[in-house]
């Protein structure tokens, strides 16, 4: 049993089905029916991907896996067993011989006054889907508002996070209220001059991608400023409101959109095990199996991974790490049935790509650093070759969106509180009232 389909918990599951071979029943437990290529979700929300190009069906590319729909909340480790709620509330049990955890993570939130109630993460597909139809919505009420300051603040975006994902949103977004601006324009009556989308992007590190390569930062942070993105490091938002954001420098920020990126934390159910963590990640030995329960399997951004490379240390939480850890996970599995042997898992970084936007990206492979139109079409042909599925779609979107204006309209399906900050599940959208609506939920 896989619960979770994530990089590591999909590569599980593909890995042992062609390992397997039918020998073993494999079920996947997941809360939607497809996996979801993350790295590609800003191009979501700036309207350059439709949706379905990044999510892959589970049941047509893993043909000798049983998918079962729902979200896992307990395991009995001594009983062998887990306990989900269906998508139609119904509480189901079931029994496991194998246990393979890959349930991924979610929003990291802090202890900020108003963070929970007014910000939107960006870890799942209802999450760009709502910033999608929010950031059109903006520009549109932009172009009509009469109060100068109303207007100014509803073409103010604010991005705190400055990795990987947060520099791609702001890098997307940017070209994207661009695009839009020009729509609203055309007409009498449109986007007035003062009424220039704004984003601004911060880090209470001292420049942009601190994870990553500094060559890399320092191309990111060219191409931004560049771009017009008000680039703000050793800074942070002190507090939230409906109206604004307080930074920590003392400055306020009218705006109506403030953008959560400032990293993850595993996903909930990881506490609720009762065994040992690291910084809230399950602890696991170099064969990616539990202490005590060699039956009980993890790996991905809920599990602490030893990092063989760096003694000491544990792998960090990316996909690349998570898509091998499955592999690894899979072939250990298997190794505890008598097919093959297990091996300790050993991986070292290949290298990044960031996509900036445009023709402009930066990437790192193998170490070689790389800007520019190059690093775009290296970056996109990663993507591709990483991508289970739909990648003639995925280009084809590039294709289109090289040749065509931006397509930008609001379909209206999801209402604020459908995307709580605070969710152990990001991948679901909430119905209004339902549960984990409101910020104490989770």
């Amino acid at each position: 049993m896989i619960v979770g389909a994530g990089f590591a918990g999909y590569q599980t599951a593909r890995t042992l089905s062609r390992k397997l071979r039918g020998a073993a029943e494999i079920v996947l437990v997941n809360p939607n029916d497809y996996f979801l290529y993350l790295p590609l979700l800003p191009e979501v929300s700036a309207g350059i991907l439709e949706p379905r190009r990044v999510s892959v069906s589970l049941a047509g590319t893993l043909p000798r896996v049983r998918l079962v729909l729902g979200e896992v909340h307990s395991v009995d480790l001594d009983g062998r067993s887990i306990t989900y709620t269906d998508p139609e509330d119904r509480e189901r049990q079931m029994g496991y011989d194998r246990l393979v955890l890959t349930v991924g993570s979610v929003n990291k939130l802090l202890p900020i006054p108003g963070v929970a109630e007014h910000a939107r993460g960006f870890r799942g597909m209802p999450e760009a889907l709502y910033l999608r139809d929010h950031i059109s919505r903006q520009i549109a009420l932009a172009a009509e508002e009469e109060d100068p300051r109303e207007r100014q603040a509803r073409c103010t975006f604010v991005v705190v996070g400055a990795g990987y994902t947060g520099t791609e949103v702001a890098a997307h977004g940017k070209m994207f209220t661009d695009s839009l601006a020009r729509q609203h324009a055309r007409g009498p009556g449109g986007m007035r001059a003062d009424a220039r989308p704004r984003w601004i992007l911060m880090d209470i590190a001292d420049r942009v991608l601190p994870g990553l390569d500094e060559k890399l930062a320092q191309t990111a942070h060219r191409v931004l400023r560049k771009r017009g993105v008000d680039v703000r490091t050793q800074t942070s938002v002190k507090e939230a409101t409906k109206d604004g954001v307080l930074l920590s420098t003392g400055e306020t920020l009218p705006t109506r959109s403030l953008i959560w990126c400032v990293g993850v934390r595993p996903d909930p159910l990881v506490e609720q095990l009762g065994l040992p963590t690291e910084r809230g990640r399950l602890l696991v030995d170099e064969y990616l199996n539990v202490p005590g329960h060699p039956d009980v399997f993890a790996c991905g951004d809920a599990a602490a991974v030893p990092d063989l490379t760096k003694p000491g240390q544990y792998t960090p939480m990316t996909a690349q790490h998570a898509h091998r850890q499955g592999k690894t996970a899979a072939n250990n599995v298997a190794a505890s049935y008598g097919i093959g042997t297990r091996r300790p898992y050993k991986h070292s970084d290949l290298g990044f790509v960031v996509d900036l936007g445009g023709l402009q990206a930066a990437a790192n492979p193998l170490g070689i650093p790389l800007s520019g139109p190059i690093a775009n079409l290296v970056t996109r042909g990663y993507h591709l070759a990483a991508m289970p599925g739909n990648r003639i779609r995925v280009a084809a979107d590039w294709a289109l969106d090289a040749v065509l204006r931006r397509q930008a309209v609001q379909l209206g399906v999801l209402h604020p509180s459908s995307v709580p900050l605070d969710t152990s599940s990001p991948e679901t959208a909430r119905l209004p009232g339902g549960p984990e609506t409101s910020p104490s939920a989770a």
